[in-house]
């Protein structure tokens, strides 16, 4: 039986607080993957947004190795107004875009770009061009740097009205850049960003480069520890993969440093192995397609039990990417006659990703995630317009039309089992066998009960859903409060994680408001707990935007105020976000205090369990009982 660990309670309470120029390359170059040389890296800073801090640190990094002999450092820097006002590499601030050379630690500007909207395909193509024209090396490395929001593309320049680069204009971009340029592709691209090692991505832009370095899962703010570039420094040259290899070398010791370490991702892409995945996945997808009748409840549990990314208690802010390996090979396992197709899926994964990292909470991340919501409600159509990429929309589509055939919604006896034991209390509902077949997961959610009627729901975890006909959850009768030395206030837990080793992820939704009550947006905060040792591993904010649905790591002003949200579900059954404060807590993340305090005793408890089949459609169980 799955069951809340016992040490969350002690580990929520001590999460700490966040926190020179020459003549063009001749027409005819070609990048040469395996070769070492000297490099030029191209960043493109999207700055203008509230990652702008961080950027400038980068920058710093950058400086730290400096333009010299064999390697080349430009940069487009494009500043916000009103985060931050620091010098940086001895430039004053300044507000809109700059085109630089960074030198050992001093930048040179060579145009003042003015307002500039770095979502417009035609500025990234302009830089690059710019960049390889002028400072001709043996290898081109571009690195595009902000939020990033997987398969929707990457960027928030706030000044252009939240204008990003979408995956097509991304490939316009650098297209455009590279044939101006007359050069084939680049040796290096990367994503100093959130959620972008990605099927379509890769996919997409494998005809632009040779390798590409991206995480699946959302970037801590401090991104990439650039002084990684050290490795080209050293000897004025070096292999793709190496450098490739350095850069995620030193973004797991920063991380580690940081103390973020826990949920991080970054992996190395060969993009020229890109169209064996394809293939792969066009071959594994066609096999599932032309056996539909009988895969939804297996793929349905399947993704249910796959590592997910850019997760959100709040669907409407889930990024719904799982790792595609992990799935593949479960499925191989479980649909024999898929097995060789997945096999294949997954010796091609395998061979296009180079080298990775992960964390505790990400343990076995593959290196490329994949969209799959796990019902069509949930499906952003956007995704359409992408190209028909390995098959991948086509099972898609079959998939969510099977679960719509569905004639038998799940069925579960009204009358719970309700159990209170030292853990807690425990809930077990019996579904009827005719609906089993179809089920795909389970959870439960837990709240008090208003006067009238309305239940406040406080939480959220999976159940466990058994091979006997039962499916059972327990709650530890504990309730998540924040605390800024003035006010307390409960808040939202969304809980889930690895039952074999301990490691758990409770995820916990906020929104962000001026002292004048300007709304700032909607913040995630995350918290890795070891469950063995009670330790809190890690705790970092992450801000969403609704507009582009980029995430990105977020440093609060301790002026502001954070709001947690809660669900209510009204006595007429509609279910809607509400803040549980109009006053809010100070955003001074030092002085903000976590508990799980137990229910008081006699609180009118509400504690529902629910099944879900692979169509969405659900069942639940519920009961409202006395705290003891």
């Amino acid at each position: 039986m799955r069951t809340r660990p016992l040490a969350l309670a002690t580990a929520l309470a001590l999460v700490a607080a966040l926190s020179a120029c020459s003549s063009a390359p001749d027409a005819a170059t070609e990048s040469s993957a395996g070769e070492s040389g000297s490099w030029t890296v191209l960043t493109y800073s999207i700055a203008d947004t509230n990652l702008e801090e961080f950027m400038m640190t980068d920058l710093e990094e950058l400086g730290d190795v400096g333009t010299q002999e064999g390697l080349n450092l430009v940069a487009l820097v494009d500043r916000a107004s009103d985060y931050t006002d620091t010098s940086v590499l001895g430039l004053d601030d300044w507000v809109g875009g700059k085109l630089i050379e960074i030198g050992q630690n001093v930048a040179t500007e060579l145009k003042d770009e003015g307002d500039i909207n770095t979502g417009d395909p035609a500025v990234l193509s302009e830089f690059l061009s710019y960049g390889i024209e002028n400072y001709p090396a043996d290898h081109y490395a571009l690195i595009v740097s902000d939020h990033g929001a997987s398969w929707p593309g990457v960027g928030d320049d706030e000044s252009s009205d939240g204008d990003g680069l979408s995956l097509a204009e991304l490939n316009e971009g650098i297209s455009d850049g590279l044939a101006t340029a007359g050069l084939e592709k680049l040796d290096l691209l990367g994503f100093d960003a959130c959620l972008m090692a990605t099927y379509e991505v890769a996919s997409s832009l494998a005809p632009l480069a040779n390798r590409m370095v991206a995480s699946q899962e959302l970037e801590p703010g401090h991104g990439w520890n650039y002084t990684a570039l050290d490795v080209v420094a050293d000897d004025g040259q070096a292999t793709v993969d190496e450098l490739a290899g350095a850069i995620i070398d030193g973004f797991q010791a920063q991380a580690a440093d940081e103390g973020d370490e826990s949920e991080i991702t970054l992996s190395e892409i060969d993009l020229t192995q890109m169209d064996k995945v394809d293939a792969a996945l066009k071959a594994f997808t066609d096999v599932l397609v032309q056996s539909a009748d009988g895969i939804g409840p297996t793929v349905g549990r399947t993704l249910a039990d796959t590592l997910g990314f850019g997760k959100s208690p709040d669907p409407d802010q889930d990024s719904f990417m799982t790792d595609l390996s992990i799935f593949t090979s479960q499925i191989g396992v479980d649909l024999l006659f898929a097995s060789d197709a997945a096999d294949d899926l997954t010796r091609a994964i395998n061979d296009a990703v180079l080298d990775r990292v992960d964390g505790q909470a990400t343990k076995g991340a593959t290196g490329l995630s994949i969209y799959f919501p796990p019902s069509e409600p949930y499906f952003n159509a956007d995704y359409e317009a992408l190209p028909n990429l390995g098959g991948w929309t086509d099972f898609l589509s079959t998939y969510y039309g099977k679960g719509k055939e569905i004639t038998q919604e799940p069925v579960i006896d009204p009358n719970a089992q309700i159990a209170f034991g030292p853990d807690g209390v425990t809930i077990t509902g019996t579904f009827d066998t005719a609906t089993a077949a179809n089920l795909a997961s389970s959870y439960i959610r837990y709240g008090t009960v208003g006067d009238d009627g309305t239940v406040t729901f406080l939480g959220e975890e999976d159940a466990d859903l058994g091979d006997d006909g039962t499916a059972s959850g327990t709650y530890d009768l504990t309730h998540l409060t924040l605390a800024d030395g003035y006010d307390t206030m409960d808040a939202y837990l969304s809980l889930y994680g690895d039952y074999d080793t301990g490691i758990f992820t409770a995820d916990v939704p906020l929104s962000y408001y001026s002292p004048d009550n300007e709304y700032g947006g909607d913040l995630l905060l995350s918290a890795v707990i070891d469950s063995n040792t009670g330790e809190t591993v890690s705790s970092t904010f992450y801000v969403y935007n609704e507009e582009s649905g980029n995430y990105g790591e977020f440093s609060p002003d301790p002026d502001w105020v954070i709001v947690p949200s809660v669900l209510n579900v009204l006595p007429d059954g509609t279910e809607e976000w509400v803040l549980t404060s109009e006053v809010g807590l100070y955003a001074d993340i030092d002085a903000l205090v976590y508990d799980l305090p137990p229910l008081a005793s006699g609180t009118q408890l509400y504690i529902e369990l629910v099944v879900v089949d692979f169509g969405g459609n659900t069942a639940s169980v519920s009961a409202t009982v006395a705290v003891p």
